[in-house]
């Protein structure tokens, strides 16, 4: 099947969609997904994407057969990942494993990797081409809830693109299942991955009974105000942030000031983009920090555990205080998201999907980030080495993603037309070296986070 498109300058030829199901028989049973798995927020298709160089030690291996050959002997450890998820009570995801296999596309592109330039970061116009969207797959319950595409170039390196139901696994759990089929790949004699998967998804369920213990701005249900402009169709960019424009961000801050570059990075875009929204100076919004809460004391995440460990504490100010305000207002507020996760937190959240009936989180003024430079997405190796880009494959409106990309990071941006040519205005004057006049004030110190 012969494909084109006008957005890119190549053909993409891809065989019929296929199901790769797991190599050995596996149990045919239900296995429920814990309560912060199946909240509203994470179901959707998260597509990711990896482009690797071609490999003259490799010569002779096919991509599409070692990758395909090793995904479904992975499958038979990760054997719910072949099944469907189905509704129960109460809006409760449950997996059937039934084995039908994962969706995976063979393709072919008449291009060479190093012709697609920056082309290959989120956003990428060839996306589609990429990763097919197979009519029928697209959905939460009843469909794969794993499509993959290997696409071969002509200078023998390749792309290997996935989407992934969010449901099943965050950004950590699925490094550990293409980890378990990159061992498969290279290692003719594996016969286990060196990391066993464990399921145990009740370790994330909701008590008994269910209890909200704590303060989540992170799922307040607020109106949407926003003006003409910001409601209007979205599209995406790719930003890249060095050495040089992450010191160009610090220098709007105080010479003592102390933060992370995850801080001050997230601190920028977030005024940034409140700016370019142009926002009632009254209204609320928050900035929305997603953790990865395998490491929290208290609450006992096995090794091997693939789901998701996730949520996304807030801060919360008014619009005209993070747009006027000096930037080391906005670092402090963005400190102050992530040290409200503890276990009892994340039990809070999981109690609190059960009670309010599996909330989708506050969209309306919420700008999400999640940082996953150190997931390892770009360092699965197939046997062709490091990719030369691995991570997500595009940002979503309100939700951005860190990636590592040579030797900065990279970060999509959605948003409506007119307002993202006002945010990159706004970015310009954050990022322009050297920063001319002295730091404003410190305004008055936070004591909350209205």
């Amino acid at each position: 099947m012969s494909t084109s498109s006008s957005s890119i300058w190549f053909t993409v030829t891809r065989q019929e969609p296929r199901l790769v199901v797991p190599v050995e028989p596996t149990p045919r049973e239900l296995k429920q997904l814990s309560d912060i798995d199946d909240q509203e927020g994470l179901r959707f298709q998260v597509p990711v994407i990896m482009f690797y160089e071609s490999n003259p030690f490799m010569e002779g291996e096919d991509p599409v057969s070692v990758i395909r050959e090793g995904l479904a002997k992975a499958l038979s450890f990760y054997y719910p990942f072949a099944g469907r998820l189905v509704e129960g009570p109460n809006r409760k995801l449950l997996v059937d494993c039934t084995s039908e296999g994962v969706l995976f596309v063979e393709a072919d592109a008449e291009v060479e990797l190093n012709q697609l330039g920056d082309a290959i970061l989120p956003g990428c116009p060839m996306l589609e081409e990429l990763l097919h969207d197979v009519p029928g797959s697209e959905g939460i319950l009843g469909c794969p809830l794993l499509l993959l595409q290997v696409t071969r170039f002509r200078c023998g390196g390749f792309a290997i693109a996935l989407r992934l139901n969010h449901t099943m696994s965050d950004g950590a759990g699925l490094v550990q299942f293409l980890s378990a089929i990159a061992e498969f790949v290279q290692g003719k004699e594996v016969t286990a991955p060196s990391v066993s998967p464990v399921w145990q998804r009740e370790r994330l369920s909701a008590r008994h009974p269910p209890r909200i213990t704590c303060l989540h701005h992170e799922f307040e249900q607020v109106l949407d105000t926003n003006n003409d402009d910001a409601n209007s169709t979205p599209i995406q960019k790719p930003f890249f942030f060095g050495p040089k424009e992450i010191r160009a961000i610090r220098n709007h801050l105080p010479p003592h000031a102390s933060a992370s570059t995850f801080e001050v990075l997230t601190a920028c875009l977030w005024r940034c983009r409140t700016r370019a929204l142009a926002l009632d100076p009254n209204n609320n919004v928050r900035v929305s920090c997603l953790v990865n809460g395998r490491s929290l004391p208290g609450l006992i995440v096995p090794h091997g555990y693939y789901g998701n460990v996730i949520t996304y504490p807030a801060a919360v100010s008014k619009a005209g205080k993070v747009c006027s305000f000096p930037l080391e207002y906005t670092v402090e507020l963005v400190k102050m998201a992530k040290p409200q996760m503890t276990a009892e937190y994340f039990k809070s959240v999981a109690d609190l999907m059960v009670i309010k009936g599996r909330l989708m989180y506050t969209v309306a003024g919420n700008f999400i980030v999640s940082d996953v430079r150190r997931l390892g997405l770009d360092t699965v190796d197939f046997g062709w080495g490091k990719p030369v880009y691995g991570g997500t494959a595009k940002a979503f409106p309100g939700l951005s993603f860190y990636m590592n990309f040579k030797d900065g990071i990279v970060v999509p941006i959605c948003l409506p037309e007119l307002v993202m040519e006002r945010f990159e205005e706004e970015l310009k004057k954050m990022t322009k070296e050297p920063f001319n006049g002295s730091v404003d004030h410190r305004p008055p110190k936070i004591t909350s986070m209205l």
